[in-house]
């Protein structure tokens, strides 16, 4: 029988760093199966806490009595937008502006998405989605053939985007701590899970 554990990860994490820590796991763990599922952060801690995943990626530093949060990355959002189209100066835009333009944005229940509807409804206004997509790569191709603005996560962007203007969000919240949420009693943990648990917490 294979061995199995469940990891859930907000999108961020899923679209950027967990692939390649996954693949050295599995360079070590080959008979491992990792049920992985995309998650907002406040219900992976939830389902941490509970025991229905061993592991959670989410992003902020978290405040649990029954778990432990680990910092994991550092990233921060940024703003998409089309060459034709003029937004902010000197590099950055402040979220308010962006809301004059249409949105490119993942679908609905991504967690990025939900986080940015209610950026949008703190300032009494909303998003105006034109367009959502299953995926960071479709965004990018639908921002750079001018359907609209967007903002993603910094680590999405592998290489400068062609034919596309990366703007600095001018926002605190701008600024994403990822971090990995564990139960304090890792003897709850399979040996597999727990290894897992190691490399990703594991000192940068």
């Amino acid at each position: 029988m294979k061995s199995q554990l469940t990891l859930f990860a907000n999108s961020t994490a899923i679209a950027s760093y967990l692939p390649d820590d996954l693949a050295g796991y599995f360079r070590r763990f080959p008979g491992v199966r990792v049920v992985l599922e995309e998650r907002l952060s406040h219900d992976i801690v939830a389902a941490v806490a509970e025991g229905r995943a061993d592991i959670g990626i989410v992003t902020g530093k978290g405040d649990h009595p029954q778990l432990v949060f680990t910092p994991y990355r550092e990233d921060e959002l940024v703003v998409l937008a089309p060459r034709s189209v003029k937004l902010g100066r000197g590099g950055k835009v402040g979220f308010a502006e962006c809301l004059k333009h249409p949105f490119i944005s993942l679908r609905s229940g991504a967690a990025i998405h939900t986080f940015l509807v209610g950026r949008a409804a703190a300032l009494g206004e909303h998003l105006d989605v034109r367009v959502q997509v299953a995926g960071f790569s479709a965004v990018i191709d639908l921002v750079r053939s001018g359907a609209g603005v967007a903002i993603v996560p910094r680590s999405v962007l592998r290489e400068p985007p062609d034919g596309v203007a990366v703007l600095r969000l001018d926002e605190p919240w701008a600024e994403r701590h990822l971090s990995v949420c564990a139960r304090r009693d890792v003897s709850l943990l399979s040996s597999n899970a727990r290894a897992l648990l190691e490399l990703l917490t594991a000192p940068r």
